[in-house]
């Protein structure tokens, strides 16, 4: 399976931050080697949609990209172009389809200067653990029946701030389909109730790994966290890998104002290492 090394992935980044600048073209296109188009389908609540990248040719593992607050946008969508590069058929999925259909903000200061955070409120309030898994389980069971996933290999998904807790309600949502979970500058991972994160570690397949990449400054307010996480990995003998990287909440995300190249490259190798090992 081709990957991606740290020179190419630095040089789509550069392209990426372009890009996020542009409107989203979400017709169906082709480009070089890959086929991008826009996807909806039923599921619980609405009509899903996201845009579906892949190779053009042949049939791949499939990735769940799932944004973060600002939602699906040219950024995420470049993201997930990068992967889809690396060999894999991904899904940019829009979080708040249960509320609105498409793209939302240009980009994550459209979204910090335009009251973003007020316009959102009402749409996360929707996406409840319960509802999450609902979700995920239509979305693999979609993935499943295109022509260019391989049915045969493992689901990943990966999540960002908000949806940093949704790769592990996936994971635990289908087990039996979803094999990798990466998880960055993710928000309540931690919790007493019986649907928080950390206390579904167990509920993940066994063949199953995880990464929880927890920022810098998140680790300064709760650095409990990180330590209760590695206790119930390791009680649930799951491989998971919980790490605190040097970079502020939001570090991996192209149109971040806290993008911080050299450890999104880091935490994107180590995406693409658990991707190559476990689907």
């Amino acid at each position: 399976m081709p990957t991606i090394n740290r020179r190419q992935f630095g040089a789509l980044a550069g392209a990426g931050a372009v890009a996020a600048c542009a409107p989203m073209d979400t017709s169906a296109q082709a480009s070089g080697s890959l086929v991008e188009n826009t996807v909806t389908f039923a599921a619980p609540g609405g009509t899903f949609d996201g845009v579906f990248i892949h190779p053009a040719s042949g049939s791949h593992p499939a990735v769940i990209l799932w944004p973060d607050i600002a939602g699906l946008r040219p950024a995420k969508v470049q993201m997930g172009g990068r992967l889809a590069e690396a060999g894999y058929a991904v899904l940019v999925a829009n979080p708040y389809y249960r509320s609105v259909a498409g793209q939302q903000f240009e980009d994550f200061d459209d979204w910090r200067n335009n009251d973003g955070w007020n316009k959102v409120t009402p749409w996360r309030e929707k996406n409840t653990p319960e509802a999450v898994q609902e979700t995920a389980r239509a979305v693999v069971a979609w993935l499943d029946a295109q022509d260019a996933v391989d049915s045969s290999r493992g689901i990943g998904n990966q999540g960002y701030c908000m949806t940093g807790s949704w790769t592990i309600f996936t994971a635990a949502a289908v087990p039996s389909r979803v094999k990798a979970a990466g998880s960055f500058h993710g928000g309540g991972l931690v919790g007493d109730g019986p649907m928080a994160p950390v206390n579904l570690l167990d509920d993940m397949a066994d063949d199953a790994a995880a990464i929880i990449a927890i920022a810098r400054d998140d680790d300064a307010q709760a650095p409990d966290a990180k330590v209760a996480l590695r206790a119930a990995a390791e009680e649930a003998e799951a491989d998971i890998d919980v790490e605190v990287y040097d970079g502020d909440h939001g570090w991996t995300v192209l149109d971040s104002p806290v993008y911080a190249q050299a450890e999104a490259e880091r935490a994107w190798s180590e995406l693409l290492e658990m991707y190559s090992e476990t689907l």
